[in-house]
């Protein structure tokens, strides 16, 4: 909507576009901006286009190259220090789960004494308690699902989490 209406603000008619045409690129704009500042890492732009740059010319030289360029040959082509070719690839990566196996490997043993120690804790919790944690943690549901569908306000939810979660903290510091 933001870039919609910014969109329409600097719209003249003048310039024989259609509105549809000039707001294409203020919604898309304002739609990167939202994906970029929302991320839970922040990444700075330049290395966002760099990604986008290094994209474009790698499916352009493989289409003339008949194969995958190297890393060097994108570089040279962009003319940027290989090392930044990395750190744009690497800080515009998808976040990996803890829980994905990769080459056989967890990224964390999910069998270490805290783990263990945590499962114990959460079994011990009554069976309501475990509802709760186990829709709000694994579930992932905000605190107003949660509280539809186990007939409470979310003032309610949140106030017995909060509960649930020091209880947890007080025996596992312990």
């Amino acid at each position: 909507m933001l870039g919609l209406i910014d969109a329409y603000k600097h719209y003249d008619k003048s310039f024989d576009t259609k509105f549809s045409t000039y707001a294409y690129y203020y919604i898309i704009g304002e739609i990167n901006k939202y994906i970029r500042e929302s991320s839970s890492l922040k990444v700075s732009k330049s290395l966002i286009d760099l990604n986008k740059n290094i994209l474009k010319t790698k499916e352009v030289m493989t289409q003339k190259l008949g194969r995958v360029p190297t890393k060097s040959e994108i570089a040279l082509y962009l003319d940027v220090e290989e090392d930044l070719i990395d750190t744009a690839i690497l800080a515009t990566d998808e976040i990996k789960s803890l829980d994905e196996v990769y080459d056989n490997t967890k990224f964390y043993d999910d069998t270490s004494p805290t783990i263990l120690d945590l499962r114990s804790e959460i079994g011990k919790l009554s069976p309501e308690e475990q509802e709760l944690l186990k829709m709000r943690y694994y579930e992932e549901y905000t605190q107003m699902e949660t509280s539809s569908i186990l007939g409470m306000s979310q003032v309610q939810v949140s106030r017995k989490e909060n509960k649930v979660l020091q209880k947890l903290k007080s025996r596992l510091v312990s």
